[in-house]
């Protein structure tokens, strides 16, 4: 008996890069990122708990540089993953499937979310948060 080979699937080399498959991927990863931020933001809420000892080291870094980007980055994954979320909703009502609507909603997707993350990040910049 001989061995013929397989069609391989298509992989995305093979395709064009398009917005949905950007939001689609995106939207798996910012997923990710939310669970890992859950488990940190359960530390923060732990070292709440042990006292001011440990609050001060989580306020210490949460006020660097990289604690900012962290949150800055937290912020706009949990934004996209809301917009797009709300998105898969209103598809699920069979609303959008068009090809012109879909990559409208992707990119609103994308949009809205740099917004929100702008109106968050103005709002706590500009001294709003106590």
């Amino acid at each position: 008996m001989s061995t013929r080979e397989r069609p391989l699937s298509p992989h995305l080399q093979i395709y064009r890069w398009q917005v949905q498959m950007v939001t689609s991927i995106l939207h798996r990863a910012t997923g990710i990122v939310l669970a890992l931020g859950a488990l940190v933001i359960a530390a923060c809420l732990l070292a709440l708990m042990l006292g001011p000892n440990a609050w001060s080291c989580v306020t210490a870094h949460a006020g660097a540089w990289y604690g900012k980007l962290f949150l800055l980055g937290w912020t706009w994954c949990f934004a996209y993953h809301l917009c797009n979320g709300i998105r898969h909703i209103v598809q699920d009502f069979a609303i959008g499937f068009s090809i012109p609507t879909f990559v409208r909603s992707s990119w609103l997707s994308l949009i809205g979310s740099v917004v929100i993350t702008a109106l968050v990040w103005g709002f706590v910049l500009s001294g709003g948060v106590a």
